[in-house]
């Protein structure tokens, strides 16, 4: 390129200094003779054009057409004129097409590619531009193309000059109203195929094994479209999409660059012209499950959780993958989800109304059309890859508008409390929560990863859906016990309550042989005096405390571990908070808890999600060590999001339950009750917790120890009340501003 350049502007000082008298029209015009007298003379038609000087004298008139406008300013100049009134590009057209002499189409190609990025005045709405540019491109995007290098860069300028004037998009992607209608109804056949394909959820199928699942499924996908090709629907989209699957890095990354130049284009009426008049939002839809349906369904869970991601200009960077990367099937794994981030991109950056109709092309035929088919079938294997795979798609979602799709494919739109008896009004999200439960570890742990990624998006509905809908009433608390919880009335109970615990044997029973705070220390509770004038470190203290002391005193072994105490998690709450807030900051959450009905309130049911995260915390104890991680994660997400009613729900120790409601910190107490009488049959109860923790922090090796799965249970459960502890710590203050 620099070469080119040097030789351009040396051509351009001789013209302005040897030869001032030499008439550059006449200069012009030879070179274009001698093109076309070489057809009229040559014989031999097997000579490569390399080896004439077609490419040279193609050269000087490009070089010619820049100099000249130049010098022209605003005007027209000659030489332009002649091309386009002698309808040269239109003749050249005809040269590539007939690829006489032999490569002749890559230097046609070239030749408009420079034209058209190197002449700064506007030039494609002239019918002489336009339609040669039309005729070229349906020449691009054959079948065992040998130009596919200089279709790319003739593509890219194309979309560059439409980039820079939106206008002429309508002439560069020829719509017509009958082509509109085919589009139209091509968009039709897809929404028909995405739903029909899918079934619905009480009719999904069950394939016998996640492998015919997947061909099966994959097949029905991505069958021929009458718009997927480029040998039945030529245009700018399905060429760029073809070439897009091309074996060559280069032009791969100049066609996905070329698409979004004109996805990007700013203007509504633009993003409607890509949207009803092209197919494109099939031919996405379509690549991207094409992508996904290579990917093995023999892939290790474990494998997909630990790859970290990517965008999609990474798979053409020269660094060889690190090795964490590299997996079986890491390849396709890696294609699919550079492809997946590219979409994201695109309908981030296009007009919201392409951008929602890319995301609802995405809807119909990835995740109704193959994903949803795989997480509703009765292989254990199957469900558990495909939750892996969308678990780790959901980190790659940056778009709002396919966010939004997700969603409402995930878990529906409905906004009112739930009923126990609603398990069908959306089965997907029915049966997702449910995996949550799954006799399988495996799946429970997959999916609770799944529901902690979608806890962590930018989607105010997302939080509704599972869990703030069914605490908008309040009907958790008891009726009567407070109306905006006032705390004055409150603290007074709070003191009985704290009085009559010091007395009670449960929590006695616990602190036998030490003092309360000897080993953990507590924030300092208020004297009882301060209790009749609270303050926000009162209310601090009370419910820190109250967290800090659930776990008796001979179960706790973090005070022996140095640098594993309460305060370790401050830090790492207060990082989460901030994000959280930045995350709800335009949601219209209320500052405080809404008033309380004084009508008598229906039975509370704290919805499914919640109903499964508080079944499994209840068997803490019972469960392998990794889950139980997991879990508790899970809930700390949701406790830290300051939403009032959630606050009260899960942080708030005091709070009047109604009749058959739980909260929380009820359920940890029920824990701590069956927690009691467990240990007492365990002798060496803390020393045995002492080696334990060492093993799980890689201190020690791992030995055979009894009551392994109860040990880990409660090492988790001190850790997660310290966590609670600090998330209350650093909310607190905030809720009582």
């Amino acid at each position: 390129m620099d070469m080119f350049n040097k030789v351009t502007s040396f051509l351009q000082q001789a013209l302005e200094t040897r030869e001032p008298s030499i008439n550059l029209l006449d200069s012009f015009v030879d070179h274009w003779k001698a093109i076309t007298n070489y057809y009229i003379e040559t014989t031999d038609e097997s000579r490569p054009v390399k080896q004439t000087d077609i490419p040279w004298r193609l050269r000087q008139m490009l070089d010619i057409l820049v100099y000249e406008e130049t010098q022209q300013g605003e005007e027209t100049g000659p030489c332009m004129e002649y091309l386009l009134q002698h309808k040269i590009l239109e003749t050249l057209c005809t040269l590539g097409k007939a690829q006489y002499p032999p490569g002749m189409s890559q230097q046609v190609m070239l030749f408009f590619s420079k034209v058209l990025s190197q002449i700064q005045k506007p030039v494609l709405h002239l019918i002489n531009v336009y339609r040669p540019v039309q005729k070229l491109i349906h020449l691009c995007g054959l079948p065992d193309s040998m130009t596919e290098t200089e279709e790319s860069q003739f593509l890219f300028a194309v979309c560059t000059r439409v980039k820079k004037d939106p206008y002429v998009l309508n002439y560069i992607l020829e719509i017509t109203k009958d082509s509109q209608k085919r589009c139209s109804s091509a968009s039709d056949e897809a929404v028909e195929e995405g739903c029909s394909g899918a079934s619905s959820p009480e009719r999904a199928p069950s394939p016998a094994s996640p492998s015919s699942s997947t061909a099966s499924s994959c097949s029905a996908r991505s069958g021929a479209h009458p718009s997927s090709s480029p040998q039945t629907a030529t245009g700018i989209i399905p060429v760029l999409m073809h070439l897009g699957k091309s074996q060559k890095s280069r032009v791969v990354l100049r066609s996905m660059e070329s698409l979004l130049l004109l996805v990007s284009l700013p203007q509504e009426d633009t993003g409607h012209l890509l949207a009803e008049g092209t197919p494109l939002c099939h031919l996405l839809a379509q690549r991207l499950t094409e992508l996904y349906c290579l990917i093995p369904s023999s892939l290790d869970p474990a494998d997909i959780h630990s790859y970290s991601g990517a965008q999609w200009r990474d798979q053409f960077t020269q660094d060889s993958p690190e090795e964490s990367q590299s997996f079986p099937g890491s390849e396709t794994v890696h294609r699919f989800f550079c492809f997946l981030d590219y979409c994201s991109q695109l309908t981030k950056e296009a007009p919201r109304v392409l951008g929602v109709k890319i995301a609802r092309a995405i809807h119909l035929q990835w995740l109704e059309g193959v994903i949803q088919p795989h997480l509703l079938q009765m292989s254990e294997v199957g469900i558990l890859v495909h939750t892996a795979l969308l678990s780790c798609s959901v980190r790659h979602i940056r778009s709002p508008a396919l966010l939004e799709e997700l969603v409402q494919f995930l878990l529906g739109s409905d906004t009112h409390c739930e009923q126990p008896q609603d398990t069908h009004t959306h089965i997907l999200r029915y049966r997702l929560i449910e995996h949550c439960n799954h006799i399988s570890d495996e799946i429970s742990i997959t999916t609770l990863r799944l529901f902690e990624e979608l806890l962590q998006k930018p989607s105010k509905s997302i939080l509704t859906n599972l869990v703030l809908r069914n605490l908008e009433k309040r009907s958790y608390r008891l009726p009567g016990s407070g109306v905006t919880d006032e705390r004055h009335g409150v603290e007074s109970d709070v003191l009985e309550e704290s009085e009559e615990l010091e007395e009670d044997p449960f929590f006695t029973d616990m602190y036998e042989d030490s003092e309360l705070g000897g080993q953990e220390p507590l924030l300092t509770l208020p004297s009882v005096r301060e209790r009749h004038n609270p303050s926000a470190h009162t209310q601090v203290a009370d419910i820190v405390n109250s967290f800090l002391c659930l776990v008796p005193q001979e179960a706790k072994t973090s005070h022996l571990v140095q640098g594993a105490g309460y305060d370790t998690y401050v830090q790492d709450a207060h990082k989460l908070l901030k994000e959280c807030i930045a995350l709800s900051r335009d949601w219209n959450w209320p500052d405080s808890a809404k008033t309380t009905e004084t009508n008598p309130a229906t039975d509370f049911y704290e919805g499914h999600f919640l109903q499964i995260l508080f079944d499994r915390i209840a068997r803490i104890l019972e469960q392998p060590y990794e889950l139980n991680l997991q879990v508790t994660s899970v809930l700390s997400k949701l406790a830290v999001f300051p939403h009032a009613h959630l606050h009260e729900y899960l942080l708030d120790p005091y709070i009047s339950l109604s009749p058959g409601a739980r909260s929380l910190f009820s359920t940890l107490v029920r824990v701590i009750g069956d927690l009691m009488q467990r240990i007492q049959h365990i002798q060496n109860v803390t020393d045995k917790l002492m080696m334990i923790r060492r093993q799980l922090m890689g201190l020690e090796e791992e030995t055979m120890v009894d009551h392994v799965t109860l040990l880990k249970g409660v090492i988790v459960l001190e850790e997660f009340c310290k966590e609670l502890a600090a998330i209350a710590f650093v909310k607190l203050p905030i809720e009582e501003q």
